[in-house]
């Protein structure tokens, strides 16, 4: 996988992760039909954020896929299931579509809000650091609070851990 090219500012180091108990970061980004989506259009709920490198790729397509087989323990557990990725929303819905992926996938094109929530900054790649996103999965309780965050996860196997913790 080829470093990637463009980066956020002020994220030339490795990144500040989040923790539980931190107040969850500012999101506000496009989602794949366009719309503007916001954290604070789930208040009250909780809410999964998953950040993924590439729609349609063979890991990130795994992964999306095992959320939305999964989809229905999540939402027995009352939790909301957000994909960001850099991707632009056009290459979203195609991905949703293809995919038949039944939860919200939003574009963080300049990767700002990856940064802010500590999925994008120096990682290992095959033996080098580069600048990235790192694949992360953060859960955000009723109160707007982190209640688990997760970084540098596999895209297999990752789901089933995630609700065997919930």
């Amino acid at each position: 996988m080829p470093a990637p090219s463009s980066s956020p500012t002020n994220t030339s180091s490795a990144p500040r992760r989040l923790e539980p108990g931190d107040p969850a970061p500012a999101l506000t980004l496009p989602d794949h039909t366009g719309k503007t989506v916001s954290l604070e259009d789930f208040a009250g709920r909780r809410v999964l954020v998953y950040f993924y490198p590439k729609a349609g790729t063979p890991g990130c397509t795994k992964e999306a896929c095992d959320f939305r087989d999964n989809l229905s323990d999540f939402t027995d557990l009352g939790i909301t299931v957000l994909g960001v990725s850099p991707d632009s929303p056009d290459a979203l819905a195609a991905f949703r579509e293809d995919e038949s992926l039944p939860f919200t996938l939003l574009s963080d094109e300049s990767k700002e809000t990856m940064a802010a929530w500590g999925a994008w900054g120096e990682k290992k790649n095959y033996g080098r650091v580069v600048q990235g996103i790192i694949r992360s999965t953060i859960i955000i309780g009723t109160n707007g609070r982190v209640e688990s965050a997760q970084y540098n996860v596999r895209a297999t196997g990752h789901v089933a851990r995630v609700l065997r913790d919930l």
